[in-house]
């Protein structure tokens, strides 16, 4: 981790971990815009990344392993809270009768929120019990 004047800690490697297995990043409000746009046909998860230790750490694993499933979403996106808050703050708009949490997992149909798995379904959970939640949605909406 980097620390110094107005530098927080090095994140990269979170969001590698993401688009590394194919997730693409989102990081304006107008990306987040033009996610949601591509997102009117078929299906799509947001993953909402987060520096948080434990939870962010069981999280962006559980994707990877839920990617194995023959059931997957049409597109993978992730926006990273407290990092890109504009971008952040616009995803939310579309998903506002949840309240904000991260790192969570929203999945949309046809550009409509279908399923929403917050911080609390992630954090004290093992990447493989996350991932067994998305499998559920993703065996749910996916067909």
């Amino acid at each position: 981790m980097q620390f110094g004047f107005g530098i927080g800690p090095d994140t990269s490697w979170m969001r590698k971990e993401l688009t590394d297995i194919g997730v693409g990043e989102v990081t304006t409000p107008e990306e987040v815009d033009k996610m949601m746009e591509e997102s009117k046909e078929g299906t799509t998860l947001l993953v909402i990344n987060s520096v948080c230790g434990c939870a962010a750490g069981n999280a962006r694993p559980a994707v990877k392993i839920a990617l194995n499933n023959e059931n997957k979403p049409d597109r993978l996106y992730t926006v990273f809270a407290g990092q890109d808050k504009d971008a952040t703050a616009r995803a939310r708009e579309y998903f506002s009768e949840y309240p904000p949490s991260s790192p969570s997992f929203a999945f949309f149909k046809d550009g409509e929120i279908k399923a929403m798995i917050p911080r609390h379904r992630v954090e004290g959970r093992s990447a493989e019990e996350v991932a067994d939640d998305l499998v559920m949605v993703f065996n749910a909406f996916c067909n």
